[in-house]
């Protein structure tokens, strides 16, 4: 007896270890491949283009909603935020992904059910000890569970760590769509604002093309003209229409472009003035910034969770290697007579236990194992071309950053420059001292370089919400 207690008490204990083994690989962080800080040329710490610094912030602690500086876009991209489909496909992936790992947890666990049934046959003569027919009935109620499976090895706990680390992915890419489309909304509704005062530049230019047109048309009554110069005031006015209907689709095509991101149509009072005002706040990205921030990026943080997962999938093919125990057992109530079921003396209960211990199956358990090891180094790749192209990113970001203050600054003079050249150009020509050719000249001039600086502007804007976008900031509880 003592001998019998003893083997028990080490079966138990045997089993109680195994229990605690995990065979999957032991997971640490890939180091990133890339520069341990970004360029000190990249614009770090730059904020000379007279933009509103006041609320930079850090950049992967700082809120969508506190970056955005307009009152106007704010409320465009809460709409987006509320209605977009492609976010809305991405929030039920994380349901998806939940219920997933719910139903792969659940195998950690035995499933108790319930069962109640009956028999009734009739027995031949010919089989009976009586040697008379017989007709019989049984009738059962049990409790239990069927084919429960020790997790001794570690293969149930690993597929539901796999589960977990896909469902933590699909959680980050979310994230990652709530930042792309914040930024997409915000350079959407920057770009109509852009388009918008292009269009009004045109008209002004029209109005103005068609002022001179008229004084050129009266001079050559009076004899003081030339056909020349009122053909050449004819081609100021025709390319100044053709520029005001360009500009005109532009803005409604800008205007379906919004609409279809916020999967709403966008009211009047949200869409952006004319001018290009400030519509946020400048990051500011001190010098020597580490570049292991980009760790914290959601897509990096879903390559990541990946990996995590197919090192979760090496454990539980290893775990295929060994033996799999299931139990199924039941207690209940048997009885002859369906009124006898639940009295006492009827009682019933059954204990199976089985081992399957696989010794041939023509390398599928090897196959499944390096298919699970192949699959760990081509998520490791991806993670580490994900975090290369990050860093990428936001170092473009901070190089086209340092310079954008120096190409405002300039452009902004050659545009003074240019608007008092044709002031004068335009008051010598009425005075007869200048020809027409060099008052359109001047003109041309002028409008190109405001077209430059709405452009230069917008990029600027532009620039801010894609540093914003690549250095992961943008999604914070609210914004969910």
């Amino acid at each position: 007896m003592n001998a019998h207690a003893f083997r028990l008490s080490t079966w138990v204990a045997a089993a109680l270890l195994a229990g605690c083994v995990n065979l999957a690989p032991v997971y640490s962080r890939p180091d990133a491949p890339v520069a341990p800080a970004w360029p000190a040329s990249a614009g770090a710490n730059e904020a000379k283009d007279g933009a509103t610094a006041a609320t930079a912030a850090a950049p992967a602690a700082t809120g969508w909603e506190s970056f955005i500086s307009d009152d106007r876009l704010r409320r465009t991209i809460a709409l987006a935020i509320a209605n977009n489909r492609d976010l809305r496909v991405a929030l039920q992936n994380i349901e998806k992904a939940r219920a997933q790992y719910g139903v792969q947890r659940a195998e950690l666990f035995p499933s108790i059910a319930a069962t109640a049934g009956g028999t009734r046959q009739r027995n031949a003569a010919a089989t009976s000890s009586s040697g008379e027919s017989s007709i019989g009935s049984t009738y059962t109620v049990a409790l239990g569970f069927s084919s429960y499976e020790l997790d001794l090895f570690g293969r149930l706990r690993n597929l539901n760590e796999a589960a977990l680390q896909s469902y933590l992915s699909t959680e980050a890419t979310t994230r990652s769509t709530r930042i792309s489309l914040v930024a997409e909304v915000a350079s959407a509704w920057l770009t109509l604002a852009a388009d918008n005062e292009r269009l009004k530049l045109a008209q002004s230019t029209l109005a103005s093309q068609q002022r001179s047109y008229a004084l050129t048309s009266r001079m050559k009554a009076l004899g003081a003209g030339t056909a020349l110069a009122l053909a050449q005031s004819q081609t100021t006015v025709d390319s100044a229409r053709v520029d005001v209907a360009s500009y005109t689709a532009q803005v409604a095509q800008d205007r379906n472009a919004l609409d279809l991101l916020a999967g709403a149509t966008v009211p009047d009072e949200l869409l952006p003035p004319a001018g290009m005002a400030a519509a946020s706040a400048l990051l500011d990205v001190p010098a020597g910034l580490p570049s292991t921030l980009l760790q914290q990026r959601p897509d990096v943080l879903s390559a990541e969770h990946t990996l995590q997962a197919s090192n979760a999938d090496i454990g539980a093919a290893r775990a295929a290697f060994f033996p799999t125990i299931s139990l199924t057992a039941s207690a209940g109530s048997s009885s002859t007579a369906l009124s006898g079921l639940f009295k006492g003396g009827n009682s019933a209960w059954s204990f199976a236990p089985s081992i399957s211990l696989p010794i041939f199956n023509a390398g599928s358990n090897r196959a499944s194992l390096d298919a699970a090891k192949a699959q760990r180094e081509i998520d490791l790749a991806t993670y580490e071309k994900t975090v290369q192209t990050a860093f990428r990113e936001v170092a473009d970001a901070l190089a086209v950053r340092a310079s954008l203050g120096e190409q405002l600054a300039a452009q902004q003079s050659l545009v003074d420059a240019t608007q008092k050249s044709y002031t004068l150009s335009d008051a010598l020509y009425r005075n007869g001292s200048y020809s027409f050719l060099e008052v359109l000249d001047a003109q041309r001039s002028l409008y190109t370089a405001q077209q430059t600086l709405i452009g230069l502007r917008l990029s600027e804007q532009s620039n801010r919400i894609t540093l914003f976008k690549v250095m992961g900031g943008g999604d914070t509880a609210s914004s969910s």
